[in-house]
């Protein structure tokens, strides 16, 4: 069956919205003045949380991020929505516009406050049609607790919002610090590195790989009196630990097997700047002493150096690890774990941020659309054209759990943008869907293998073998179970296809590269690389590096 064009969805059966260029009513007001068997309340404060409506997905795919707050609710009258209004703003500006897809009825949704903090919702008859987990909704009532957690709204296959909490604070304008969002988390971080940038105190930022914790640090820098000197990032888990101290402190001329000449280091090439030190629980023993005496003395020793060299440098650390289980395991020196949190900072992770995945989404789109030339995807002239951006696949998208956060964002982004080029919509292929179901919001159980009779490993086929692989996150006994042959008889199998591999036959630098994009994460790096986990944490073993989620 055929891609369905806006005017076909139109005449679709009874739930069909009507024809948007028909004749209709007046549009309703958007903010019905009638109270509703509640006491008028004040407006609500900057401070006050009040329910919001968050564009993820529009057929215009630039407005995403705009926002409509509920006020009314907050002050006991019921607030209407149609595609005429009310309007939808960006933080910190003062005009905005409609829904205006033609597509949304002008028949309203209706919302009104409930007992206890909770939130109705009423669809018109012959309204927009609302769909929420997949259900066609006509009346909900909504707990402070599914507030709390965000309600996705697709309205007419078109449109896509989240309905949550957030404080009229949400409006004020400021500098967004080059951090695309505008989540209460990502407004908290923007307010503690307002805070601390023009100070010369150390910095910890923490958060899970993939969170932007060096644009934190970037940020920090070119907010502060250093800016304009240098900012050098250095990421510890990537460099040898035998080399780790010469690195960063500077070695003199034979200090070691290989030191031909003196080496500057890092802290004296930042001099006078800023350094940030990612994945500093990777730091050896020998280094996190150097650390702590250059916070606490503002001297380093260059290796095989016996005079000390004072330095001018503001240090920002970074980790994803729980530091203080280092600390218990003896893997981290207490005293520089309070040196270096001279000022946290925790950067949340993008499941927490949901109302900021539209957003970013298109920054990360528009990017690669300037890239190949195909901007004009972001703006359609036709209003009634298909949405590049379709809603199934923006629910899917915010429904997904992110665990490598807005780096994984970025990536997915640019696999859907290059490889839907030239299309009128964003499609997604059979491995990214895989990718994109492998960890959703809510992990379930692995389903037991299906007995299968026992069968010749001539049988199965290419396409079978790597399907039954990808399904058990190669498992191999648990794929071998699922195709009905001995576990002996998958490698033969595995060496055959020509685009399957083993973790043997991995290369030193792919494996190194693959270790530092994801952070370490056995899981991740498995899942990026195709092949069994248990044979990759072998080969990380013995190439020294440390793997978590082992």
């Amino acid at each position: 069956m055929g891609r369905a064009t806006g005017r076909e969805v139109l005449q679709s059966g009874p739930m069909s919205r009507s024809d948007p260029r028909e004749s209709q009513s007046p549009p309703l007001v958007a903010e019905v003045s009638t109270a509703v068997g509640h006491e008028p309340l004040a407006a609500p404060s900057a401070d006050q949380v009040v329910p919001v409506l968050t564009v993820l997905s529009h057929p215009t795919a630039t407005r995403a991020g705009e926002r409509l707050l509920l006020e009314g609710i907050a002050a006991g009258r019921e607030v209407a929505l149609s595609r005429n209004g009310p309007n939808f703003t960006r933080p910190g500006e003062t005009f905005g516009q409609p829904l205006a897809d033609p597509f949304v009825s002008r028949n309203p949704l209706v919302f009104s406050p409930g007992e206890g903090g909770r939130l109705r919702l009423r669809v018109g008859e012959g309204g927009t049609r609302v769909v929420m987990d997949g259900q066609l909704v006509t009346s909900r009532e909504f707990t402070p607790e599914e507030l709390t957690a965000g309600v996705l709204l697709e309205l007419s296959g078109r449109v896509v919002l989240l309905l949550h909490q957030d404080s009229g604070g949400a409006r004020a304008p400021g500098d967004t610090l080059g951090m695309v969002g505008t989540s209460p988390g990502i407004r908290r971080v923007r307010e503690h590195i307002q805070r601390i940038a023009d100070l010369h105190v150390p910095v910890l930022v923490r958060g899970e790989t993939g969170t932007g914790k060096e644009l934190v640090a970037q940020a920090i820098h070119q907010h502060s009196p250093r800016k304009g000197r240098p900012f050098l990032s250095v990421n510890l888990g990537s460099i040898p630990k035998e080399l780790a101290a010469a690195e960063l402190f500077g070695a003199k001329k034979g200090a070691y097997s290989g030191a031909t000449q003196d080496r500057e280091g890092f802290f004296r090439a930042a001099q006078g700047g800023t350094l940030f030190l990612d994945e500093v629980g990777e730091a050896p023993p020998e280094v996190q002493v150097m650390l702590l005496r250059v916070l606490e003395t503002g001297e380093l020793y260059p290796v095989g150096g016996q005079t000390p060299i004072k330095t001018d440098v503001r240090l920002i650390a970074a980790t994803d690890a729980n530091l203080e289980e280092h600390i218990r395991e003896g893997r981290f020196k207490a005293p520089l774990l309070h040196r270096l949190a001279g000022y946290e900072i925790r950067l949340p992770p993008l499941r927490e941020r949901r109302e900021d995945i539209g957003m970013l989404f298109q920054h990360f789109a528009r990017e690669e659309l300037e890239s190949i030339g195909e901007a004009h995807r972001l703006t359609p002239r036709d209003p009634y054209a298909e949405p590049w951006l379709p809603a199934p696949l923006a629910v899917r998208l915010l429904r997904y759990a992110w665990p490598g956060n807005i780096r994984q964002l970025r990536n997915i982004t640019r696999q859907l943008v290059i490889g839907s080029r030239g299309q009128p919509v964003l499609q997604m292929d059979s491995r990214l869907a895989e990718e994109l179901e492998a960890a959703g919001p809510a992990p379930k159980p692995a389903p037991a293998p299906t007995a299968v009779a026992r069968r010749k490993s001539t049988e199965v086929s290419g396409d079978e073998l790597l399907s039954a692989l990808r399904q058990h996150a190669w498992d191999l006994k648990l794929a071998a179970d699922t195709l009905g042959i001995p576990r002996s008889s998958i490698y033969d199998l595995i060496d055959k296809h020509p685009n399957i591999r083993r973790a043997g036959t991995l290369s030193t630098e792919e494996i190194t590269a693959c270790h530092q994009a994801c952070g370490g994460d056995l899981e991740a790096m498995a899942q990026r690389l195709e092949v069994s986990k248990k044979a990759l944490n072998r080969r990380l073993k013995e190439l020294g590096l440390s793997a978590r989620n082992a």
